[in-house]
C-alpha cells in the first residue's frame, strides 16, 4: 500500500457553507510579496546620481556679468536667450545641470531671478552661461 492510496481517488470537497473563491482570487495568494513597503523606491532614489554644482572661475565670473549687462540693456525688447544653469535637487543634495531657451519675460535684481516667457524662473546665482 502506497502513502496516500486511502485518499488519492477521493472526491474534492465542496463546502455548503463558504463560497468557492474565485481563479482570479486565488493567484493572487501566489503573486509577489513585498515586506518592506516602500524598499524598492528609497533604494532607486539612493542610487539616482546627482551633480554637485561647481564655482565659475574668475574669468567665467567675468564674462558671464558682461553677457549678464547686455541683457540687461535689452531687456525691454525681450530677447531670446539659451541659459545653462544648476537645478538643485528637490529630493538630496547635488542636483543637475540644465539648459533652457526662450524669451526674457522679466529680471528682478532684487530677488536675483530671471524669468523667461515660459514661466521658468532661474535663480541668477545658479546660472553658468547665457547665449543671445
Amino acid at each position: 500500500m502506497e502513502e496516500y492510496d486511502d485518499i488519492i481517488n477521493l472526491p474534492h470537497h465542496v463546502s455548503r457553507s463558504h463560497p468557492q473563491m474565485p481563479m482570479m482570487a486565488r493567484a493572487a495568494q501566489f503573486a509577489p510579496f513585498s515586506a518592506l513597503t516602500g524598499y524598492d523606491a528609497v533604494i532607486h532614489e539612493t542610487a539616482r546620481l546627482t551633480d554637485r554644482q561647481v564655482e565659475l572661475e574668475e574669468y567665467d565670473n567675468e564674462r558671464l556679468n558682461r553677457k549678464f549687462a547686455e541683457l540687461m540693456k535689452a531687456i525691454g525688447e525681450h530677447p531670446r536667450i539659451t541659459v545653462s544653469y544648476f537645478q538643485p535637487d528637490k529630493c538630496k543634495a547635488g542636483g543637475s545641470y540644465t539648459t533652457a531657451s526662450g524669451a526674457v519675460k522679466k529680471i528682478d535684481t532684487y530677488e536675483r531671478m530671471l524669468w523667461m516667457d515660459d514661466d521658468t524662473v532661474i535663480p541668477i546665482a545658479n546660472i553658468t552661461d547665457i547665449q543671445f
